[in-house]
């Protein structure tokens, strides 16, 4: 019943362009682990306020089969600033329309006013003890896309078998209930509640519990540079450093407010480099600041850059930003309990393709350190299953720039991760010191870790099922590679097939998932590098790193090595220019 989509239908219709219906209407999306995630646009194989309805009532089903007190407890859906006028459709309107769903059957609906950061949706799981959550959102994807992210009971992303079985329902739900269209129903219903006024008060309250310094916040000459990059994250930014005490960030004027088109850049991903940034280092560079901080458009990612005493600004990888806060979060949290006996309960996590830094600090601090796989669901789930036993998980971090800094939400959440980071380097400035030679200190002390990332984008899927086929069968049939050019592979794990060479029974530990591919191989060198599909973009990713003990501080040479194990690796399993693979540019 959309007017602009049914539109764009009878028009390729009445023109008989098969091949473009054949586009919209040939396969539906898929709802995996991470919800949905695509263009927004007419047919099954986008976004749009058909699809939404159909996904809604398929959640609803398979939620009214899993919990019997769904009625009483409710859920909440939160939305960014995401629209797209050609089809209509918007995050607000898609959150209105799953609100719709829900309230039509008789459960109440916590649904945001306004726009919000995507950690206030998993916070208020938690926090009012509902049942599920969802955000419309596609985070940092290029304008046209929007997505659909689900949150079970628990306060994490939903991990297998759920997402089969809301597939599965949504299949069995396609056809649009009485009044699915009719969202102004919600307006009037006594099931709709707005938790934007509590959830912001509360979740501000909960995360000054990761506040140590607030005598140092209020002194600090130390000046910051924040930019939401149009998304969603500028006001929640600027009230979280007032409930650390420090002077609010200069905000980038032509980024802060939220704008569906992003007009100053090409992607919105500040992981993308210093081209997201061009307009906050002048700013920084007129206003004087040391420290920028970027979060994605829904503000659960977070990038930081500083400037050197060259003059220079470096931006911080994933995995260096990650071994900062680790440091940091420990050294609080050692500083604040003496009890030794404590730190048998205390954790951090990491996924498998992240730096293993924090490794190192828990092998010399005596905390345990877990790694689970790619993506905060995983972290998410294994820091309430440990949480749930009575253990302390301070940390989880993925080289992605997510990091999860509050226990109170169980995901990546870029507004505290921005003010704890604006904490730690206020501390750091009393010392005369900067992040960058605190991460050289961090290094000195548990041992180098030099990492390198980066990815080849292929639209094709044949190709790349063909690229991990050719890995799986290096020498023959069933063989991997024995090595990489000059450096000799001394390990191998595939967690598509399950196989890991250095178990005795050759069987990995970490779930594997059919569906998507990863392969780590460990080199003699004590390298290690891992090849992956994206779940939510056109790209086959890798990660290696280097690590060596503590005492090693030749970096230079360690880099040197690094660099050519990388080369290899893109030359003899990716092929680039036999698989047609387009390299990352800035």
């Amino acid at each position: 019943q959309n007017q602009k989509t049914s539109t764009i239908v009878k028009q390729l219709v009445a023109e008989g362009n098969a091949a473009e219906l054949q586009k919209y209407f040939g396969s539906r999306m898929e709802f995996g682990t991470a919800g949905l995630r695509a263009a927004m646009g007419a047919g099954i194989s986008h976004m749009n306020d058909l699809t939404i309805i159909q996904t809604t009532q398929g959640f609803c089903r398979y939620l009214e089969k899993n919990f019997s007190d769904l009625k009483k407890r409710g859920v909440v859906i939160g939305f960014d600033a995401r629209a797209h006028l050609s089809s209509g459709g918007s995050s607000k309107r898609f959150a209105r329309l799953a609100a719709n769903t829900f309230i039509s059957q008789g459960i109440p609906v916590y649904l945001f006013s306004d726009i919000t950061p995507t950690p206030f949706v998993p916070y208020t799981v938690t926090h009012l003890k509902l049942c599920a959550g969802i955000m419309v959102t596609a985070s940092h994807n290029p304008k046209q896309d929007n997505g659909y992210k689900v949150y079970w009971e628990n306060g994490a992303q939903i991990i297998s078998p759920h997402d089969k079985g809301i597939s599965q329902a949504i299949e069995e739900n396609q056809e649009p209930w009485p009044q699915a269209w009719d969202d102004k129903l919600i307006d009037s219903s006594l099931l709709l509640h707005d938790p934007y006024a509590t959830v912001n008060k509360e979740y501000f309250k909960d995360i000054q519990k990761q506040c140590f310094h607030r005598n140092i916040n209020k002194e600090t000459n130390l000046k910051f540079v924040h930019t939401s990059v149009h998304g969603v994250g500028h006001k929640f930014v600027q009230l979280a450093f007032k409930a650390f005490d420090l002077s609010p960030p200069f905000a980038v004027p032509e980024q802060k407010d939220p704008d569906p088109e992003f007009p100053t850049v090409k992607y919105p991903n500040p992981e993308e480099g210093k081209g997201v940034l061009t307009l906050s280092f002048a700013l920084a560079e007129k206003d004087g600041a040391k420290i920028i901080l970027a979060n994605d458009p829904d503000a659960d990612r977070l990038a930081v850059a500083e400037k050197q005493e060259s003059g220079e600004w470096k931006v911080f990888s994933g995995n260096e930003l990650g071994a900062l806060l680790g440091w940091w979060i420990f050294t609080c949290w050692k500083n604040h309990n003496r009890d030794t006996c404590a730190i048998k309960d205390v954790y951090m996590l990491s996924s498998t393709v992240s730096s293993k830094i924090l490794r190192a600090i828990a092998l010399k601090e005596g905390f345990h350190f877990e790694e689970t796989l790619t993506g905060f669901k995983w972290m998410g789930n294994r820091a309430k299953q440990l949480m749930d036993q009575g253990k302390a998980v301070l940390f989880a971090f993925e080289e992605a720039i997510g990091y999860m800094c509050c226990p109170a939400v169980l995901d990546k959440d870029g507004v505290s991760a921005a003010v704890i980071t604006a904490e730690m380097a206020s501390f750091l400035a009393t010392r005369n010191l900067s992040l960058s030679q605190q991460l050289k200190a961090v290094y000195d002390e548990y041992g180098f870790h030099i990492t390198k990332a980066s990815y080849f984008i292929c639209h094709d899927p044949k190709i790349i099922q063909q690229l991990f086929d050719n890995l799986r069968n290096f020498d023959g049939k069933n063989t991997y590679p024995k090595s990489c050019g000059r450096f000799k592979v001394s390990g191998i794990r595939d967690l598509t097939t399950g196989y890991d060479s250095s178990q005795p029974d050759q069987k990995a530990i970490l779930p594997t998932s059919k569906s998507s591919q990863m392969i780590t191989f460990t080199f003699a060198n004590g390298g290690v590098a891992t090849m992956r599909t994206s779940g939510t973009e056109p790209k086959i990713k890798y990660y290696s790193e280097l690590c060596a003990p503590p005492g090693n501080s030749d970096v230079e040479r360690l880099k040197k090595e690094l660099d050519e194990l990388v080369n290899a690796l893109e030359k003899h399993f990716f092929q680039p220019e036999k698989n047609n693979l387009q390299r990352k540019t800035e």
